[in-house]
């Protein structure tokens, strides 16, 4: 039972930390240090006791100060719209590949990228311009844009 490769390990741990980040390899370094500090004082003597204190006070560590280090080295985080299909309900877009009559798919022009679509039923000629109301799977649906506006993505 040596000790200092509990040690060294611990370090390695709690330094790894800075290269794979997510609070939990250093709880992990945490542990090691604690088995390191238990065979100095010698109330470890075999591995089986040294890994069972290392899973313990890893766990322990883990669960007792990973809340309170989170809440005072959070970190970066925000908050964005995870439903971006939602921006582009509504929006105006220039058809590319004529659309319909029925189930026949053409293609759209939208921010800059070319999508499969579906329209209503009625065909829509390539030139003109729609507008979506849906998606679905991987094909926006849309209807044919007759409005007064000319603002085309």
């Amino acid at each position: 039972m040596n000790p200092n490769f509990w040690l060294v390990s611990g370090l390695i741990l709690m330094f790894a930390e800075l290269v794979i980040p997510g609070g939990i390899i250093i709880f992990l370094g945490g542990g090691g240090l604690v088995v390191a500090l238990g065979i100095w004082s010698g109330l470890v003597t075999d591995w089986v006791s040294a890994l069972t204190l290392f899973f313990i006070s890893s766990l322990g560590l883990i669960v007792s100060l990973r809340s309170l280090v989170v809440k005072y080295a959070g970190g970066d985080s925000s908050k964005s719209n995870t439903l971006e299909i939602l921006d582009a309900f509504g929006e105006v877009v220039k058809v590319v590949e004529t659309i319909g009559p029925g189930e026949k798919s053409g293609r759209i022009q939208f921010r800059d990228t070319q999508w499969a679509a579906l329209s209503d039923g009625s065909e829509i000629l390539k030139g003109e311009s729609a507008r979506i109301i849906a998606i679905e799977n991987v094909s926006y649906i849309v209807e044919k844009f007759t409005g007064a506006e000319t603002d085309v993505s």
